[in-house]
């Protein structure tokens, strides 16, 4: 097993205390995370510790984030540079990739899993940098070794993008999902992917890549819900130099960089109904022009798009093409939610468990019911999550419900066992007679609950009762109030 790894150093740089508390909270656990209040700051920051990310706001008083992160490229150029900003003009994004490398735009405001998510990408990246640079220096005196490591790469990112990565059991809905998608992955037929966010339609979509004839060629991804119109047309169709305020190198489009390969694009119903028109051309056509080029250039590329809107209500409603549609729509997959896959649970749970340093980790039962229970609004991802979180806060080899967070007990507060009852006519009289006691019986059940899950987190944070509110989504009030109902407050 390979020795684990120092977490990466994120700095943040934000003028608004509130949110620089917020989002320190939020990336503790995975990264040393250093936070500044100013540019002035963050620049101090720099100079003292070794950032490997730094995420700016874009409005600060006396400058923006672009000209601070200017600045941190031109004496750090190996940071991963982002913006995290409410704002959203076309030209700040453009002359922050332009004039400060900014590798992400990030809007506020942002979803917790969603930036985490970002964050540890930033991270893969920083550390393939550092691989590509000294695999580079290595490669000028050995450049045949450059074929070998090429081709080696290519079998690394099929193995880890096959159908069997779809993790499943024999009786799942999303066999009959995969078993499609396998039939049509030789065929150039363009193919749309529905289903909720985090279901895995990005995964599918690189299954169906390696398993096709272009498997040896480029998969490339866009996410089309995560920047304007303006910002889209050249990432994907790419620009010259000079064709636009901000424009100061050319840039290759993503239909481009695809070519022979396969175009993932995500999130395609949040294209505005201008942007389809381009869109549409370029797939009719085979064809795409830069921005500010004279001259069309072709590409081959096959397509692949997801989304987790309902595209035929799109369709009816007008605020999706139809001819667009039926172009990317040549087979439609559906991704079933988790929820309506609870088999695969226990599967899934085990596949992560295993990148557990410490061997033989497992849930205990009453927490394994509660994640069976829970309805999973995130799918996968947020599974995903809940497990990495258990397993950075546990110290045993058995996990039980305490390490679950605070939201997925909640829920299970609400939630009805995995189990229908049959009412009996005597159960009916029952109930009718006894309803008090019964509804003070629940009453007690769920007092004792709510007693232990707060001693558990009093115990956690030995008493803090700032720390105990914040995990339990309460306020100090909130609690102070519930610490004396319950009679703990001593």
């Amino acid at each position: 097993m390979s020795p684990a790894r120092a977490p990466l150093s994120v700095l943040v740089v934000d003028d608004e205390l509130r949110s620089l508390e917020t989002l320190k909270r939020t990336l503790d656990e995975y990264f040393t995370v250093f936070t500044a209040n100013s540019a002035e700051e963050g620049m101090a920051v720099m100079h003292n510790e070794l950032v490997q990310i730094v995420v700016s706001d874009q409005r600060m008083p006396g400058t923006t984030g672009v000209a601070f992160l200017r600045a941190v490229r031109d004496q750090w150029p190996d940071t991963v540079r982002l913006i995290l900003s409410g704002y959203t003009e076309a030209e700040d994004i453009i002359t922050g990739i332009n004039e400060a490398g900014i590798w992400q735009y990030l809007l506020k405001p942002w979803h917790p899993d969603q930036l985490l998510l970002t964050l540890q990408s930033a991270g893969q990246l920083w550390r393939l940098q550092q691989e590509n640079q000294r695999l580079t220096l290595e490669l000028r005196t050995h450049p045949e070794h450059l074929a070998l490591r090429v081709a080696h790469l290519r079998q690394q990112a099929k193995a880890l993008a096959g159908f069997d990565k779809l993790l499943r059991t024999p009786g799942s809905p999303l066999n009959a999902v995969c078993a499609l998608a396998q039939r049509i992955a030789g065929h150039d037929l363009s193919v749309l992917i529905t289903g909720e966010s985090g279901t895995g339609k990005e995964l599918l979509a690189r299954a169906i890549h390696y398993a096709s004839a272009r498997a040896e060629q480029p998969f490339v991804v866009e996410n089309c819900g995560a920047m304007p119109d303006t910002l889209l047309e050249s990432e994907l169709f790419g620009h010259k130099r000079g064709a636009f305020t901000g424009a100061t190198d050319a840039h290759i489009g993503l239909f481009q960089q695809a070519d022979g390969g396969t175009l993932f694009l995500d999130e395609i119903g949040e294209t505005s109904p201008a942007f389809q028109v381009k869109l549409l051309r370029a797939l009719q056509e085979g064809e795409i022009r830069p921005l500010g080029s004279a001259r069309p250039v072709a590409v081959d590329v096959r397509l692949i798009a997801a989304t987790n809107r309902n595209l035929e209500d799109d369709v009816a409603s007008g605020r999706f093409r139809e001819d667009l549609y039926y172009r990317v729509a040549g087979i439609t997959l559906h991704l079933p939610a988790l929820r309506e896959r609870t088999q695969d649970i226990a599967l899934l749970v085990s596949d992560l468990l295993k990148t557990s340093p410490m061997i033989g980790r497992s849930f205990s039962d009453e927490a394994m019911d509660l994640l069976m229970r829970h309805p999973w609004p995130g799918n996968v991802r947020e599974l995903q999550n809940e497990i990495r979180r258990a397993l950075a806060i546990s110290d045993g080899a058995v996990l039980g419900p305490e390490l679950l967070s605070p939201r997925l007990l909640r829920a299970a507060q609400i939630a009805p066992p995995p189990c229908e009852t049959i009412e009996t006519p005597e159960a009916a009289v029952a109930d009718e007679t006894g309803a008090a006691e019964t509804s003070g019986q629940l009453k007690h059940q769920l007092e004792r609950f709510e007693a232990q899950r707060i001693k558990e987190a009093m115990l956690r944070h030995k008493g803090n009762k700032t720390r105990v509110a914040e995990e339990l989504g309460l306020t100090r009030v909130g609690l102070r109030m519930k610490l004396v109902r319950l009679g703990l407050d001593h």
